[in-house]
C-alpha cells in the first residue's frame, strides 16, 4: 500500500510517522517514532505502532548519535528494512516559510535555497529542519518531498498586525510579525470544525503550551492574530527561551560585552522556564519542585500566557472558548488551571474534577466561556499537506 513519510526534524530529536493511504483517500497513522537524545549522554530509538504499541525500544550508544545526519540513518535504516517499498513522498515540518510561502510546497533546489536563506529568522530550527530534506534530494532525488510551514498558517492576517513600528526599509526587507505553531493551530481549526462546529464559527484563542509555547486568535478558523512574531522568541514565556523581551535589554548586554553567539545562546537555550528557575526546563519537574525558584517560574509562566491570552482578544473581539494544546496544555491541571484563574474577571471557571482529569470540556456549566483541552497532531497536518500537494502528480 502507498505511504507517506512525515519527518519533523529537531535540534536534539528527529520524529517520524508513516502514514498509509487508503482507497478512499484516508490517512491512516501505522507507525511513528523518533531518534532522541541527538548528542547527548542518553540517546534512544523507539518506533510504536498505529495502536501505541512498541515495536522496537533501545538504548543508542552516545558516539553513534552524534548528530542529526546519524539519526537519519538510524531512522531511514530502520525504515528499509522493514518497509522496502519508499514512500511516495516525503512531507517535512519547516519552521519558517518567510513571507512568500502561503501554503505547503513541492521541494525543488530552487525551493530549498529559499528555505536556507530563511535560516538566520530561525537559527536554532531552519537547518535541523532542513536537513533531512537535502539528505534525501541528494541520494533519493526520485522521491516527492514536501514542505509544511509553521508560518502558513498565519498569512492571512490583516496586513496591519504584521508590522514593527519600525522604518518600512526593514519591513521590506522581512522584517516582519509571522508567528509559528501554524501546524498544530491548523490541526485544532479543522478538528473544532468536525467536532464542535458552533464554536469553530466563533472567537477562539488557542494556547499551544509545551517546550515553545504561543497562543492564536482566531475567528471562524482563521488566525486573526499570535504571540510569536519575527522569530520564535517572542511572546509566552517558554522551556529555555524568554517570550517577550525589552529590546534594551539586548542592547545593555552589548554595552556590557556579550558577544552575539552569547546572547543568541542565552535567549534561546539558558532562558524561559530553565533560567528563571535555575533548576529545569521541564515543567513537571518544576510542578514536583518545592523550591521557591520553581514556583517562581510555574506562577511566571501562568501569568504571561494569561496576559498573551486576554490581549489577544482584541484582534478576535472577545473570546468564546479557549482551547488548551501540546504537553503542558494537555497534561498539566495545575498550570491551566493557574492560567484560568487569572482571566476569572473573564467570566472563565473550570470545574477542576474535569480539569484533573484532562477532559475535553474542563469549564463548568456556570462559565462565560467554554474551556478546551485538545490534542494537537502537526504529523497528520503535515501528511495531509504534502498528499494535497502531490495527488495531482500520482
Amino acid at each position: 500500500m502507498d505511504s507517506i513519510l512525515v519527518v519533523n526534524a529537531g535540534s536534539s530529536s528527529l520524529k517520524f510517522r508513516v502514514y498509509e493511504i487508503h482507497p478512499d483517500h484516508e490517512l491512516v497513522s501505522v507507525m511513528g517514532g523518533q531518534v532522541s537524545g541527538i548528542g547527548g549522554e542518553q540517546p534512544a530509538f523507539q518506533v510504536k505502532d498505529g495502536e501505541g504499541h512498541i515495536l522496537e525500544s533501545r538504548r543508542l550508544e552516545p558516539d553513534k548519535v552524534k548528530d542529526l545526519g546519524a539519526a537519519q540513518d538510524i531512522m531511514a535504516s530502520w525504515l528499509q528494512a522493514r518497509r522496502p517499498q519508499p514512500p511516495i513522498a516525503v512531507g517535512h515540518r519547516i519552521v519558517h516559510g518567510g513571507p512568500d510561502m502561503t501554503r505547503s510546497v513541492l521541494v525543488s533546489r530552487e525551493i530549498l535555497d529559499y528555505l536556507d536563506s530563511l535560516a538566520p529568522l530561525a537559527p536554532l530550527h531552519q537547518h535541523n529542519n532542513l536537513a533531512p530534506v537535502h539528505v534525501i534530494l541528494d541520494h533519493w532525488p526520485e522521491i516527492r518531498q514536501v514542505a509544511c510551514f509553521d508560518t502558513a498558517f498565519h498569512r492571512k492576517q490583516d496586513s496591519l498586525s504584521q508590522y514593527f513600528a519600525l522604518p518600512m526599509e526593514f519591513h521590506d526587507r522581512g522584517v516582519r510579525r509571522y508567528g509559528f505553531h501554524g501546524l498544530s493551530y491548523e490541526y485544532i481549526a479543522e478538528l473544532l470544525r468536525n467536532d464542535y462546529p458552533e464554536v469553530a464559527r466563533g472567537r477562539v484563542i488557542a494556547a499551544h503550551l509545551g517546550s515553545g509555547a504561543s497562543a492564536c486568535a482566531m475567528v471562524g478558523g482563521v488566525s486573526r492574530e499570535t504571540t510569536m512574531g519575527f522569530t520564535a522568541l517572542d511572546g509566552l514565556p517558554m522551556a529555555t527561551r524568554p517570550g517577550r523581551l525589552d529590546p534594551g535589554i539586548l542592547l545593555w548586554m552589548l554595552e556590557q560585552g556579550m558577544k552575539h553567539d552569547e546572547i543568541q545562546d542565552l535567549l534561546y537555550n539558558r532562558s524561559g522556564l530553565k533560567g528563571l528557575s535555575g533548576i529545569s526546563s521541564d515543567m513537571r519537574t518544576l510542578l514536583q519542585s518545592d523550591d521557591p525558584r520553581a514556583r517562581l517560574a510555574v506562577d511566571y509562566f501562568s501569568y504571561r500566557t494569561a496576559e498573551c491570552v486576554a490581549g489577544l482578544c482584541v484582534a478576535a473581539q472577545g473570546m468564546d472558548a479557549l482551547v488548551f494544546t501540546a504537553g503542558i496544555g494537555e497534561h498539566s491541571p495545575e498550570v491551566r488551571s493557574g492560567i484560568c484563574t487569572h482571566l476569572a474577571w473573564m467570566g472563565i471557571e473550570l470545574d477542576e474534577a474535569a480539569n484533573q482529569q484532562n477532559a475535553r470540556l474542563i469549564s463548568s456549566s456556570r462559565s462565560r466561556i467554554e474551556v478546551y483541552v485538545l490534542p494537537t497532531n502537526e504529523e497528520l497536518v503535515i501528511a495531509r499537506q504534502t498528499y494535497d500537494t502531490i495527488r495531482g502528480m500520482l
